[in-house]
């Protein structure tokens, strides 16, 4: 009876960890591969919003905000698809403060965390884009809490699935790093900080701008969100 009841354990985990491996790999094509029970819940927090639109691009000048906003959108279809339960911080171009008087931004975030606590996810994916002098810097860079082992899993294999997809346009591979940035910090469950690529390059730029590229850029981030499940190696 043990020795049953020990081979059906083990044939589910083992049926498990094939299914999400699956979905890793269909996510890399045109199709996402239903998994997970909708029982696991993921925040999906769009940077920035409303007046305060985050850095923009060198070339358009376009804002953060708004290309957060699209790639959140595109990231929580793709998670729905793998059967999560998805809550946004936002859905439209507006903040989360109520005003814009003094203090606005810390308003905000403080909205966000509150979001996130009456979510209690399994985890949170922060969207944003990053920023730096030289137009030579390039890539995706994930960033997770110092203090949070399975942050850092989670952060790995996502950054492992954005270096898959900037290899092809000739950019070297980023490591995972420690932030410490407030929406790290808000629950004690894996968070992570995205940054999708650096707007002020301008070929990272136009990428981001691009619809087929914030979906690429998408189906990447939940491609490692299904590794990290399963357990895999990055």
């Amino acid at each position: 009876m043990k020795k049953s009841f020990f081979a059906i354990c083990t044939a589910v985990v083992v049926g498990f960890v094939w299914a999400v491996a699956l979905c890793v790999q269909a996510l890399s094509g045109a199709q996402a591969v239903s998994v997970f029970d909708g029982e696991m819940r993921i925040v999906v927090d769009a940077g920035h919003g409303g007046i305060d639109g985050g850095v923009t691009g060198r070339t358009t000048g376009a804002k953060e905000s708004e290309i957060n906003l699209a790639i959140a959108f595109k990231l929580s279809a793709v998670l729905e698809e793998m059967g999560f339960d998805v809550v946004m911080t936002r859905k439209t171009d507006a903040g989360l403060y109520d005003t814009t008087a003094k203090g606005f931004k810390k308003r905000d975030m403080q909205r966000r965390k509150e979001i996130i606590l009456d979510a209690a996810p399994t985890m949170v994916v922060s969207v944003h884009q990053n920023y730096y002098p030289s137009k030579m810097q390039r890539g995706a860079q994930v960033f997770y809490a110092a203090d949070n082992e399975n942050g850092g899993r989670l952060a790995t294999q996502i950054q492992a699935q954005m270096n898959k997809i900037y290899e092809a346009q000739g950019v070297k591979n980023r490591n995972a790093a420690q932030g410490d940035f407030f929406i790290l910090n808000c629950a004690a469950c894996p968070s992570v900080i995205v940054e999708c690529g650096f707007l002020s390059s301008p070929k990272d730029e136009a990428l981001l701008l691009s619809k087929a590229w914030q979906e690429k850029t998408a189906r990447a981030i939940a491609a490692g969100v299904a590794a990290y499940f399963a357990g895999g190696a990055a």
